[in-house]
């Protein structure tokens, strides 16, 4: 899958690129150990990092990042980047820009706030029959915003930036958002058309099911070994 970034020519040498989600996983994941202590099992237990779909989910697709420091402090937003003017008409200069709170108006995650907006400053193009799902950075609560989902036929838009809108979810943060930190996580899907089909098991399904149950249950290891798609680097 070839996806092409661009930018304002003026500002090329001022912002961090989009990078693979692989890397851009945060600390705690890499800090966790991969075992702990369970009480309710009276031993150690494997933690989601031996966990292939959670990490897999963390590691897919790549990350829009923020431009700049940007400090959050009780009603203020703040930051300093010192870049030149665009050299496109029409084109963003902030990191960030705002949502009145009667656009959620209604949504169960209004909360009479403004919403930030992380502006982009790179223009993302798919190839035909593509779109570009942008959600907040998987399993990363420790962000104190949620990115607001959205899907853009970027085959066919790919001369405007992408912004991302976010809520707060953490009302009483200060402090600082600093440069580099993934503010959406993005991946191509397909507009192809599902076709849903339900069955019941027949006789070699219901074999299969109990046996790839069983192997699960009692050997460590077993999707990672024999199911897990080798991911390209």
């Amino acid at each position: 899958m070839r996806i092409v970034f661009r930018c304002d020519p003026a500002l090329a040498e001022h912002l961090p690129r989009p990078l693979p989600a692989r890397d851009a996983l945060p600390g705690w994941l890499k800090a966790m150990p991969a075992k702990a202590f369970s009480e309710s099992h009276g031993r150690e237990i494997r933690t989601v990092k031996q966990c292939p779909p959670f990490v897999d989910a963390m590691t897919h697709g790549f990350v829009m990042p923020l431009p700049c420091d940007v400090r959050i402090e009780k009603d203020a937003v703040a930051w300093d980047w010192d870049i030149p003017e665009p050299a496109t008409a029409g084109h963003p200069r902030a990191p960030l820009s705002f949502h009145v709170a009667e656009q959620f108006a209604g949504a169960p995650f209004a909360n009479g706030r403004s919403a930030l907006k992380f502006n982009s400053f790179w223009t993302v193009e798919l190839e035909p029959g593509w779109s570009l799902y942008a959600t907040h950075p998987v399993n990363r609560d420790d962000l104190p915003f949620r990115l607001l989902t959205g899907l853009v036929d970027s085959d066919r838009f790919q001369d405007g930036g992408i912004n991302f809108p976010a809520v707060w979810v953490d009302p009483d943060f200060t402090g600082l958002l600093p440069k580099g930190m993934p503010v959406a996580q993005c991946f191509p899907v397909s507009r192809a058309g599902l076709d849903l089909v339900c069955e019941s098991f027949d006789p070699a399904r219901q074999a299969a099911y109990a046996g790839t149950v069983a192997q699960v249950l009692t050997k460590p290891g077993i999707y990672r070994k024999q199911f897990r798609a080798k991911r390209r680097e």
